[in-house]
């Protein structure tokens, strides 16, 4: 039996505590709380405030994560476009900068594994080097539950950093 892992990052346009980002930091906790409610949410990343602004993704500290595991791609997809999640992401432009490359990436896992920032970060290098393949895909394009490997090659030196 496998979960859906996915993992989304953002680039801040200012610190976490100043007054252009108030509005996102406010829907922090509600948003975390429907997310926690939801009907296939199994597990979500956090630091012991409750959310996961603080943890380090990709050694840049501009840079936020959001690492959770759904039951499948239609329990994610309809919590993300309903209620405040759906407001936030309207509002995303506000508070974080427009990157080039993929910051989201699904993946499936054992049910029960519990996913790192560290196993994170390497399927998005992956997605962004390979493209959509069943270790490291999008909505767009998913594949279906089951173990993958890695496609073989290396990722490019710097592709983490380079947002």
């Amino acid at each position: 039996m496998y979960e859906l892992a996915q993992v989304n990052i953002a680039r801040l346009k200012a610190p976490l505590d100043s007054p252009r980002l108030k509005d996102f930091v406010d829907a922090l906790d509600p948003v975390n709380a429907s997310a926690d409610a939801a009907d296939g949410f199994v597990w979500r990343l956090q630091s012991e405030g409750g959310d996961a602004t603080d943890i380090p993704v990709f050694g840049d500290s501009w840079l936020i994560v959001n690492l959770t595991v759904w039951r499948d791609a239609n329990a994610l997809t309809a919590f993300m476009y309903q209620g405040q999640h759906r407001e936030m992401l309207a509002r995303r432009r506000e508070w974080f900068e427009r990157l080039a490359e993929a910051v989201t990436t699904l993946w499936w896992v054992p049910a029960g594994h519990r996913p790192t920032v560290a196993e994170a970060e390497s399927r998005l290098l992956h997605l962004r080097t390979h493209g959509p393949t069943p270790y490291a895909f999008t909505l767009r394009t998913s594949y279906p539950a089951g173990a993958s490997e890695p496609v073989p090659g290396e990722v490019p030196e710097g592709l983490g950093c380079s947002l």
